[in-house]
């Protein structure tokens, strides 16, 4: 019994938890939710094993070899020593060592090899950034949508009030003999197309909000309210889009692999240790086989990385030429649709203000409807028209304040404001 209790109590607050929901919390739920979100962890991971490889080429390094070979001739002594007598070594010979290195310099490798896998995760992090900020777009399409729908019903609704005290005052005047029952049946259709209209859009919602729940990965109940975003300041606007991140990031990965090319030119110094078992040994001359080792130093310089310097330098800055290239040509097309939204905003407010003087003068001629047909001065179809224009008016305001702010958000989403 405790545990239903407890289950509901959860169930309960849940569903409170999501009486209403905010544009901003349906965004971070489906950037959290998207698929592609996991692609963080891996990036890091790969980060993390890539410069955890690279730092291993500072521990010794350690190798088995193992020979065997026949020769068809073997090294001889050119003269003969009367009473001594040498044997020849054997044409089948066998080795077997191990081998240990150390490297000591190496002329800046693995430290450059590990900023260039830092900047190579970091493009790929920058990346999924881009990748992920489209989820954006399509969750704000929804959510107005979904607003656009809500206003749709209120005003469908309202719509039925007045076709409701309308039919009332019209049975009535078919009561008192003014009109007849042709004029009801008019009013009645008006009421069942209003009806039907709301089911629709009711229906359009819930489809609407299933893909939004879908989308941010939590239920949401037809019930759910969703909070009308508050009209922001739109100027002073920079571009802070995640593409001009992974520009910056780009050239960085360039800018190491700059700095790279300088890490070929210079030399590398090592220590090694050799120890073995063969037949014949160190000594050439002796035939048997022996143990044997040997220590030193070792000295790598090489130069052939100079014959392509050149053209890797090169090569590098026409990469950065075309990233570069590629940057312009976003700015200048997100400066060409930030234009555009802010023409949109501006020709949306202006509407709005007409619109407010719009229904005032609808609500004017509606108002004195009823009084025209009670005197016989204007027909029962003529007053529904005038009823309808008063709900188009308002739902034309409406859809305006909504598309308004869409409007707005679709400027911020182009810069990522």
């Amino acid at each position: 019994m405790k545990r239903l209790i407890v289950f509901i109590a959860l169930a309960l607050s849940f569903v409170s938890a999501f009486s209403q929901i905010t544009l901003d919390e349906c965004r971070e739920l489906a950037r959290a939710n998207y698929p592609l979100i996991k692609r963080f962890r891996l990036v890091e991971q790969s980060r993390s094993l890539s410069v955890s490889n690279v730092s291993k080429a500072w521990l010794p390094q350690v190798s088995l070899n193992a020979r065997a070979s026949y020769q068809s001739e073997v090294t001889r002594l050119p003269v003969d020593i009367p009473g001594v007598e040498i044997s020849p070594l054997p044409k089948d010979q066998y080795d077997v060592s191990v081998n240990v290195s150390q490297q000591i310099y190496d002329g800046g490798s693995v430290s450059s090899s590990k900023r260039l896998e830092d900047a190579r995760s970091d493009v790929e992090r920058e990346q999924v950034n881009v990748a992920i900020y489209d989820v954006y777009e399509r969750i704000d399409q929804l959510y107005f949508g979904i607003l656009l729908l809500d206003e749709q019903i209120r005003q469908v609704r309202l719509l039925q009030d007045d076709l409701s005290l309308s039919y009332q005052a019209i049975s009535g005047m078919v009561r008192g003999g003014v009109a007849n029952q042709t004029d009801l049946d008019a009013v009645k259709v008006e009421q069942v197309k209003a009806a039907q209209t709301e089911t629709g859009l009711v229906t359009s919602r819930a489809t609407y909000l299933k893909m939004l729940s879908t989308f941010i990965g939590k239920p949401l109940s037809g019930s759910v309210s969703l909070v009308r975003p508050a009209e922001s300041d739109v100027s002073g606007m920079v571009n802070n889009r995640p593409e001009l991140a992974l520009y910056s990031a780009q050239n960085r990965l360039l800018d190491q692999q700059l700095k790279s090319l300088d890490t070929y030119l210079r030399p590398r110094l090592g220590l090694f240790l050799q120890g073995g078992y063969g037949n014949p040994a160190l000594n050439m001359l002796k035939n048997g086989f022996e143990a044997y080792y040997k220590v030193g130093a070792t000295l790598t310089w090489n130069f052939g990385s100079l014959y392509t310097r050149a053209n890797d330098k090169r090569k590098i800055e026409t990469e950065r030429l075309n990233i570069q290239a590629e940057r312009e040509a976003f700015l200048f097309n997100t400066g060409l649709q930030s234009e555009l939204q802010r023409g949109n905003i501006e020709s949306l407010r202006r509407q709005i203000s007409q619109d407010d003087e719009i229904i005032a003068l609808r609500e004017n001629i509606r108002s004195k409807a009823d009084v025209k047909v009670a005197n016989g001065t204007e027909t029962v179809n003529e007053m529904l028209r005038d009823i309808n224009a008063v709900s188009e008016a308002r739902l034309t305001k409406a859809f305006h304040e909504i598309q308004l702010l869409q409007e707005i958000y679709k400027l911020k989403n182009i810069n990522n404001f």
